[in-house]
């Protein structure tokens, strides 16, 4: 365990909201993983799982109300990302699910998380929450799918990211990343605020995981009969891996999840729901999970 410290750009509102996290680390066949810890360890645990390219700084504006709302809140980078290793052989997230479990086993036999879990995952991260509940299913009582892909139903519109590595100045590098966030992170200009573009800027230098292809497949519509816990969705009416097919997945995941909980579309929001309309996301987020149970 040690410091943990908010990136330095964050505005005051949300250093001061995340204040108290603790930083610690967990090891699985010689990798380790950083999870960020807030809430007392007593507490029942929401594990947030970001997506891909990210952090934990995808959560950034959600962790506080979980806190307040009386959960004990677990955000890793996962492997490959942010400050976590990259583990040897690791290309994508079907070979996540073995360092989440050992990271949980390892976090509740020191005393940092109790046996009450809940795991929301967001577009990678989702994906690698079912493949790791479908592996290991005594590990989580819930499973919240935000995003995610890996469902079979590639859009007919491509995203068209673009590459930013080769750029020589950080200021055109920044023009790709304002283009990439809009082609399929946010919907919205104006939700493409100073903060997103750094927390953007500051993930994808950190992905070391860059050739990823899973997502493109229904590996995540074939492990969902798997699972053994509930299983909720909330997506962005605007999802960008979901144009003109988010009404067909609402109807095809209650028939793939055996234990199907709730729905939420978020009006107006795109991919990136949790950061663009936090509120509405928060509020979906609270009526799936529940009152915080005794």
């Amino acid at each position: 365990m040690n410091r943990f410290e908010c990136p330095d750009f964050l505005p005051p509102d949300l250093r001061v909201s995340l204040a108290g996290a603790t930083r610690l680390h967990t090891l699985c066949d010689g990798s380790r993983t950083v999870w960020h810890a807030w809430g007392q360890p007593s507490q029942p645990a929401v594990v947030l799982l970001h997506g891909g390219s990210g952090s934990w700084t995808h959560w950034v504006r959600n962790i506080a109300p979980l806190q307040a709302a009386g959960w004990r809140v677990l955000v890793p980078d996962l492997p490959g990302f942010g400050d976590s290793d990259l583990p040897p052989g690791c290309t994508d997230v079907d070979a996540l699910h073995a360092h989440l479990h050992t990271g949980l086993q390892q976090l509740q036999a020191s005393g940092a998380c109790g046996d009450r879990v809940r795991v929301v995952g967001f577009s990678f991260g989702g994906m690698a929450g079912a493949l790791w509940l479908a592996a290991h299913p005594q590990d989580a009582e819930q499973l919240v799918l935000v995003g995610a892909p890996g469902m079979g139903m590639a859009t007919s519109q491509r995203v068209p990211l673009k590459g930013w590595r080769h750029l020589p100045t950080p200021e055109a590098q920044n023009q790709v990343h304002r283009h990439n966030l809009m082609a399929l992170m946010l919907e919205w200009p104006t939700s493409l605020d100073e903060l997103a573009l750094r927390l953007h800027a500051a993930n994808v230098q950190r992905d070391r995981m860059p050739r990823r292809r899973l997502s493109s497949t229904d590996i995540v519509a074939r492990a969902l009969p798997q699972l053994q816990v509930p299983v909720s969705a909330i997506f962005g009416e605007h999802d960008a891996l979901y144009r003109e097919r988010l009404s067909e997945l609402q109807a095809a995941m209650p028939r793939w999840a055996h234990r199907w909980g709730q729905w939420h579309t978020v009006a107006g929001a795109g991919h990136w729901v949790q950061y663009e309309a936090t509120q509405a996301f928060d509020q979906a987020l609270q009526r799936v999970l529940g009152s915080v149970p005794a």
